[in-house]
């Protein structure tokens, strides 16, 4: 059986002599539900360890110049880059998502790491002049120390290069802790940064359960945590590492809706929704989960949605024909498919059920096929909870006044989507929807590397977003210097009064 081991100090580490102690998990093929794999678990002693060869890397790697530091981003990138193929491959067999959405995630961490090239210059401090008499105010942006990432299984590659190459570009050394459940990507990942030059220590992962979680966030070593997943674990990274005195960024769960006007147009709003609710079989963190027909939007929209989930084509992620692939174990495809269950027994119209229809693929794989509701009220719990599946919800309102105010008063705020052609109607919801990123004819409002990424209420926990500037102020810590260069005096000029500016 293949062993995933821990990438700590430049070289893969793990199998304790003799399995004294040894902990380890199963890595599963979703569409088989084969065991591919089984995956070291770290105990204390392996985030010590990685800790610790990290902060003997910081020195070093802190004090390497920006013209270094970018030859080995752009080199990292290359690798990235010519490896994208492969990385896709892995994600689809330890994921299950489809090869096409496998390269995207892929595409979309690249871009993150060509921002992180440009560190240069979203580096640059701000000067000026002569703030007093001969006196000069600066300011500059130095790394924090040892960071860490816990980032989630449904973007095992996309999501950490939200991270880390923003984290390393500004002087930081990184610590990943990925998802168990598809852990290979991340040690092919630390693999190719070794080849591009990066020092040994500045970017180590470990592997592992709450067990390495809990390790990391009391660990005094590490400076700041990032971390996606769930909103009862985003609060719990919050709270627990905050308490530690750590910099915390905890994105949370998500409700993302799309409200569609009469005005839409119905076939173009119908793929849209579709893509984003039944993509990565609903496993995203901006996934449309549930869609506000505002008036005569409902019937023909509910009817446009229904034929689109009816045809999608579910089967293994690597078969280039399949839509939509498995879920990624067979513990959370049972669990959504509960709510199926759940939401007829509440009183929704279970219009398309995804229990129902061919599975081209083994009956041994984590199928659920597309799922549709219409008749959705918000007390539902279909509604209220993240399912993190391939069901879509559609809730009914009469005006788009009605919309905005049910969106808002979701307790998530990641993202939330409006389909019309009224201008006006459009600037008006991009101004009142409470959401962090919002789409206008775009489902999914995933923002491009030099924006940031990140929701507001439950759906984040801690003062800024990832990537982007977000990402670069996250990083750092800016430091105000004032500076004087007297010329020798004759006698004293000791004063005692507080300073100002006015003074010569």
């Amino acid at each position: 059986m293949r062993m995933i081991n821990h990438w700590i100090a430049g070289r893969e580490t793990g199998n304790r002599p003799g399995g004294v102690g040894l902990h380890v998990g199963q890595v599963h093929n979703p569409a088989t539900g084969e065991v591919s794999a089984e995956v070291d678990y770290a105990t204390p002693a392996e985030v010590d360890a990685a800790v610790a060869a990290a902060q003997e890397a910081f020195a070093g790697w802190r004090s390497t110049s920006l013209a270094r530091r970018t030859k080995v981003l752009f080199a990292f990138r290359n690798l990235i880059d010519s490896h994208q193929e492969e990385l896709a491959r892995i994600i689809t067999a330890e994921h299950g998502k489809t090869l096409e959405d496998a390269r995207g995630e892929v595409a979309r961490g690249l871009d993150v790491i060509e921002f992180a090239c440009g560190i240069p210059h979203v580096l640059e401090g701000g000067f000026s002049a002569n703030v007093s008499t001969s006196i000069d105010t600066y300011s500059i942006r130095q790394p924090l120390g040892v960071v860490a990432g816990i980032t989630p299984f449904n973007f095992p590659v996309m999501v950490p290069m939200w991270m880390f190459p923003i984290a390393v570009a500004c002087g930081n050394c990184f610590v990943l802790k990925p998802s168990e459940k598809d852990p290979s990507a991340s040690i092919m990942v630390a693999r190719l940064w070794e080849e591009a030059g990066l020092p040994p220590g500045v970017f180590n992962v470990v592997h592992g359960d709450k067990v390495a979680v809990d390790a990391i966030l009391a660990h005094p070593g590490i400076a700041a945590v990032s971390f996606v997943g769930s909103t009862p674990v985003a609060r719990y990274i919050y709270v627990t590492a905050a308490s530690a005195g750590k910099r915390v960024q905890a994105l949370g769960g998500a409700k993302n809706h799309a409200v569609v006007l009469p005005d839409a147009d119905t076939g173009f709003a119908a793929d849209a929704i579709a893509s984003a609710a039944y993509g990565s079989a609903g496993e995203r963190c901006m996934a449309i989960s549930a869609v506000v027909a505002v008036g005569a939007a409902g019937d023909p929209l509910v009817e446009a949605l229904a034929v689109r989930a009816r045809e999608l084509r579910t089967g293994p992620g690597d078969d280039e024909r399949s839509g939509m692939g498995p879920l990624i174990t067979e513990a959370h495809r049972d669990r959504v498919a509960g709510y199926l269950v759940t939401g007829v027994a509440e009183g929704a119209e279970l219009v398309v059920d995804g229990r129902e229809g061919p599975i081209d693929g083994s009956r041994e794989g984590y199928y659920l096929r597309p799922s549709l509701f219409d008749g959705v009220t918000p007390e539902m719990a279909i509604y209220r909870d993240e399912i993190f599946g391939p069901v879509l919800c559609v809730l009914r309102v009469p005006t788009f006044e009605d919309a905005v105010e049910l969106v808002n008063a979701s307790p998530y705020a990641n993202g939330a989507a409006i389909f019309t052609n009224d201008g006006l109607a459009a600037r008006s919801f991009e101004e009142k929807v409470d959401a962090g990123m919002v789409g206008i004819n775009v489902p999914i409002p995933t923002p491009v590397a030099y924006y940031s990424f990140g929701g507001a209420k439950q759906s984040l926990f801690g003062d800024t977003h990832v990537h982007g500037e977000h990402g670069v102020h996250f990083y750092t810590k800016t430091k105000a210097v004032t500076a004087r260069w007297p010329k020798p005096a004759d006698g004293s000029d000791m004063r005692l009064a507080f300073p100002s500016t006015g003074q010569p």
